[in-house]
């Protein structure tokens, strides 16, 4: 791609962030938000990362070995460091790192 293109395409990106953005504050800024936002804001997020949990785990063959002990050993210890901590970063940093030393041992 030349130069051209590729400043047209970060144009767009940030022109469809912003517009995203700016959209809920646009729409509602004289109106009442509905019912069913809150409802979203409050159970979207635990539920996509319920979806991402399980798609993560969808290709792990647990009848092979390891038997999925290289992805079940990260996911308790991502949970165990966010319930100790509290902390997004350190539980995905310390699950990743987990997951990327078991799989090159085991």
């Amino acid at each position: 791609m030349d130069n051209l293109r590729v400043l047209a395409s970060i144009a767009a990106m940030v022109a469809a962030t912003a517009a995203t953005r700016a959209l809920p504050f646009l729409v509602f800024r004289n109106r009442k938000v509905p019912g069913f936002v809150p409802f979203l804001a409050s159970y979207g997020p635990p539920a996509v990362l319920t979806i991402l949990t399980l798609y993560c785990f969808k290709d792990v063959d647990w009848l092979a070995a390891p038997h999925g002990a290289p992805e079940a050993a990260a996911a308790a210890l991502t949970a165990a460091l966010h319930l100790w901590r509290r902390n997004t970063l350190l539980s995905i940093a310390g699950g990743t790192a987990l997951y990327m030393l078991l799989i090159r041992i085991l």
